[in-house]
């Protein structure tokens, strides 16, 4: 696995694996973050419920503030129990993410993803490209005079195992989710937190 690191937060790309079905391949299974197409208010279908997000406008953009739990087929939560999809959000591989076929990927599919690629986030809603993650990075490394903690101000105040809470500066609140495998087994969660990109990559922060 090819591991790129850009100050706290980590790219992680996972070749070959995104585009299978969970029950398919061993594959992480990351949450995901919508970030809006101009859209900044909360909207439905939380869960199997009717219900809305929290969001947050950091620099020039709008995000969700909570980790997606929208179900479809193909999610997941943590440990199968449905209590830590109302903590962490839903996890999902990313062809479930992407609203494509199980056999795609960034590669076999490309011509499929769209610039601002919806996937299974609302209308008005997309999963953020690489750059628009290396937006919000750069936006708070830039603000708080700091290019290596970035991860830790975008990280909630409570929920990180090991002295590794945030300090929630721009109100992203970014909680760790854990990791999904096909074989039904789970790990990290309250430890490691990554979230989806349109380029089947993961951006993670960790307590390290």
């Amino acid at each position: 696995m090819k591991k790129l690191l850009f100050f706290v937060f980590a790219v992680l790309a996972i070749l070959g694996c995104g585009g299978e079905g969970v029950e398919n391949l061993p594959c992480f299974t990351p949450t995901l973050e919508c970030e809006s197409n101009g859209n900044s208010g909360g909207y439905s279908g939380r869960g199997n419920s009717i219900g809305s997000y929290r969001t947050v406008r950091i620099g020039d953009q709008v995000w969700m503030a909570e980790n997606l739990d929208y179900v479809v087929e193909g999610s997941k939560c943590y440990n199968n129990n449905a209590s830590n999809c109302a903590t962490y959000g839903s996890l999902y591989n990313w062809s479930t993410a992407m609203n494509l076929p199980s056999s795609c990927n960034s590669n076999s599919c490309s011509g499929q993803i769209q610039s601002k690629h919806r996937g299974i986030c609302p209308f008005g809603w997309h999963i953020p490209s690489r750059d628009e993650w290396n937006t919000l990075s750069s936006y708070v490394q830039s603000n708080s005079g700091c290019s290596s903690c970035d991860a830790r101000l975008l990280k909630a105040r409570s929920g990180w195992y090991n002295n590794g809470n945030g300090t929630d500066a721009y109100g992203f609140s970014a909680l760790p989710g854990g990791y999904g495998f096909s074989d039904g087994s789970f790990i990290f969660v309250g430890n490691l937190g990554d979230w989806w990109s349109a380029s089947e990559d993961e951006y993670s922060s960790d307590v390290a």
